[in-house]
């Protein structure tokens, strides 16, 4: 078996078997495969989206559902398939129709392709409506658009096309012209609806079933459905059917028969993995690799299934109504090792790790977890920084369920993924802690001097990977701390200031200098840089310049930028009685916006004795980008949401000072570019509200100055810098990463791009 390509996350498997190419739709059985896993797979059914006379391959599209299909697509090139069984059904019946509409759903667009085909080359107008829950599950696209006359594209969630179901696409299309014939190749339950769609149009439909089979010969009747109130099979009289005569309920109801017992089968994923004997190593086995003893017997102490059966951890927290009006006590107040320990027995240290795909600094996560299941907390803490320079920065801070714990296995088991994220912060917080802080291994130093261009997280991820290739490391920090936004705009109870101190400090540890109060572009230039002998550039200089709605009385007094709100708090340390820094304590407070710093700019303004304090947000709260976490935190400690609601006016008082802020009720649209459904507002539908402090958090955009200092810096959006997929801008010696290349980034994104950037820049300074 080859694995020709990857599409969607789907493994497209091209077998090495001859097949008749006439047959556009072809049942497939597979029976059962020997290596890897032995000879008890079940016999199911897959349908062939290619064929190749020539090569004497099909292709297939497979989706992880179930145990079999899950294992299919775990293998690997050099890995074979014993028992195939094939063609099954009868073909597709291809014919001028005229305009014919071909609805595929998911990994249903994989068949849906060769009849398109058929169809296109007997002289048919074809439009295909692609559907999928989200961007990453629309496949073949390129495939479709060369052979269609059309292609319509729908998503769930509106990540990508139009946001909506594939029976919308569809009735667009009906809506606009004569239709004389209609495919669907999808879930069930999606052809279900296509079905009752068409039949209301009085267009002929036909469907490709896909029922549960053993066999695949007629002889068990376990894919047997009512068509047209008569019983049929789909192995042999399919697998299309006239879509108006399927009893849909009843195969609904047929095909969910072995869920409970697929469910708990998936267990088996992991024991066959954990169970199966291991040869004796011919040569000495790293201490860090999974079939290191220590983890070998790891795994045999406890079976998977009593793994996932542990609930997962929740984090201990302090009580909304105390941290409310405490500014710099942390609200997540971790882990107790016990609590650790117990969530780390939940990894199942899977053999193909989908957490570490997710994390965009590539830590080995379940070494470190089975690090501290063992016990050896302060080895877990050295593993995280062989490739993070803040672990414990990005367990309090990275959104880990749209990343690491987005991939965890348990999710495939409806079980919840591994508390990644708190283990994370656990262990960094030990470490720290115990006094016993590591410094990660040095290379001899080569004497080569490398410029950083503040002191971010992209700048710090970027300086320790570089001072660990054994360079002369400066970052260069135009404010009078180190840190970045991890100090200015992350409130201290959501990140304390010595826990971002501790992280600098190691890496002042391992060689790197720090130079605060210095603006590049200002007080010294990039070329002065250069000629001073620095050999790189990586420019970090974040995404500083706030963004203002620009609207009649935005710029009366006591309206800020989040910003400037945060900077004064969390920087300038303005809320306590020795600040020189002042600061408006609002008693009525407005924040526009529904992101992090949305958040933690009105959580702070609770803490600064707000008796109301308001998030406006213009999208509905199912939109808003700020983390599940946070909005939770924040509806706790007694903030208002005023969701699907937008400020067009602020009205001051005689001072000047902003006394009220007018706001358009607003309702959802259809979705825009980046996904989200657009904001309309409600003619005539307006509210008054009385404040006397807003603090506007709608986005930042790249600080110019540096980009604008450096001559012949190619530029792109909005102000960023260009860069190509390494990193490296326009000027070979420079290099740019997280905000003020993204626009806006997560710390974990931009720490990712700082590790890009320094394996590209060692790369081209090594040659």
């Amino acid at each position: 078996m080859n694995a020709d390509d990857f599409v969607g996350g789907h493994s497209i498997l091209a077998l090495e078997r001859f097949m008749d190419e006439t047959r556009h739709m072809i049942i497939f059985d597979v029976l059962s495969w020997k290596s890897p896993v032995g000879e008890k797979g079940e016999r199911m059914p897959l349908t062939i989206a290619a064929a190749d006379t020539v090569r004497g391959t099909i292709t297939l599209v497979v989706q992880e559902v179930g145990l079999s299909s899950t294992r299919l697509c775990e293998l690997n090139e050099g890995d074979y398939i014993t028992d195939v069984v094939g063609p099954l059904g009868q073909a597709t019946h291809i014919e001028n129709f005229g305009t014919v509409v071909c609805a595929g759903g998911g990994v249903g667009v994989a068949p849906m392709l060769p009849i398109v085909q058929a169809l296109k080359a007997a002289g048919n107008r074809v439009i295909a409506v692609l559907a999928g829950r989200s961007k990453e599950l629309i496949i073949l696209e390129k495939e479709m658009r060369e052979s269609a006359d059309e292609v319509i594209i729908m998503t769930d969630d509106g990540s990508y096309g139009r946001k909506g179901l594939v029976t919308e696409g569809v009735e667009e299309v009906i809506k606009r012209e004569k239709v004389n014939k209609c495919f669907a190749i999808g879930p069930a339950i999606m052809m279900k609806f296509v079905c009752l769609l068409t039949k209301k149009y009085e267009i002929p439909t036909d469907v490709s079933l896909n029922t549960i089979m053993v066999d695949g010969t007629g002889m068990c009747g376990a894919c047997r459905i009512t068509i047209g109130g008569k019983t049929k099979f789909v192995c042999v009289d399919g697998p299309e059917f006239d879509g108006h005569q399927v009893d849909f309920d009843e195969m609904l109801k047929r095909m969910g028969a072995f869920k409970s017992i697929e469910r708990e089968e998936m267990h088996k994923l992991e024991e066959d993995e954990s169970c199966k004997a291991v040869p004796e190593p011919t040569q000495e086995v790293d201490e860090k690799s999974r079939n290191a003893a220590w983890r070998l017997e790891l795994r045999k102490a406890m079976k998977p299934k009593e793994r996932t059966a542990i609930p997962r951890v929740e984090m201990n927290e302090l009580d909304p109504e105390y941290r409310s009006h405490s500014r710099k006590e942390e609200v997540n107040q971790g882990l107790t090792e016990e609590q650790a320990l117990t969530e780390a027995k939940r990894c199942l240290d899977c053999a193909n790790p989908g957490c570490m795909e997710g994390c965009p600094v590539g830590i080995d996560i379940p070494r470190f977890i089975k690090n501290i299941e063992r016990g050896e907390i302060l080895e877990a803490a050295k593993t995280l920084k062989e490739t993070s320079a803040l672990p414990a920065v990005c367990g309090r801070v990275c959104p880990q369920e749209k990343q690491c714990e987005s991939k965890c296995i348990h999710l495939k088991m409806k079980e919840k993924p591994v508390a990644i994220g708190y283990l994370e912060r656990f262990a960094a917080d030990y470490e720290r802690e115990s006094g016993q802080i590591s410094v990660p291994e040095i290379k001899e130093k080569n004497g080569i001097k490398i410029a950083v261009i503040g002191s971010g997280p992209a700048g710090l991820s970027f300086a320790g990977d570089m001072a660990k290739y054994g360079y002369d490391v400066t970052v260069f920090e135009a404010l009078h701390e180190i840190g970045g936004v991890l100090k200015y705009g992350i409130p201290e109870f959501r990140l304390p200031n010595k826990v971002v101190d501790v992280e600098i400090d190691n890496l002042a540890k391992m060689g790197v200098n720090f130079i605060k109060d210095c603006i590049i572009g200002k007080t010294i230039s990039v070329e002065q840089l250069e000629e001073e002998g620095f050999k790189g550039v990586f420019v970090a200089s974040g995404a500083g310049l706030p963004n203002f709605m620009n609207i009649p009385g935005e710029n009366s007094i006591n309206i800020l930028s989040s910003n400037e709100y945060l900077t004064r708090v969390n920087l300038m340390d303005a809320a306590s009685e020795d600040s020189d820094t002042p600061v408006p304590f609002g008693r009525n407070v407005a924040v526009i916006g529904g992101g992090n710093t949305a958040m933690d700019s009105v959580r702070t303004a609770r803490r600064l004795g707000a008796e109301r304090a308001m998030i406006i947000y213009r999208r509905s709260e199912e939109e808003m980008p700020a983390r599940i976490e946070e909005v939770k935190h924040a509806k706790e400690e007694g903030v208002e949401f005023l969701t699907l609601h937008n400020p067009i006016e602020y009205i001051a008082d005689e001072q000047g000072k902003v006394k009220q802020v007018i706001l358009q009720k607003m309702e959802l649209g259809e979705p825009d570019a980046s996904g989200r459904r657009s904001p309309v507002a409600i003619p005539g539908a307006m509210e008054t509200i009385d404040i006397d402090l807003a603090i506007v958090s709608v986005g930042v955009s790249p600080n110019p100055i540096v980009p604008s200092s450096i001559p012949g810096l190619e530029m792109g959006r909005k102000g960023t810098i260009a860069v190509n997929e390494n990193m490296q801008s326009s000027i070979p010696t420079i290099y740019a990463g997280g905000d003020i290349v993204r626009g806006g980034a997560t710390v974990i994104l931009a720490m990712g791009d700082g590790r890009k950037a320094a394996a590209s820049m060692h790369e081209q300074l090594s040659k």
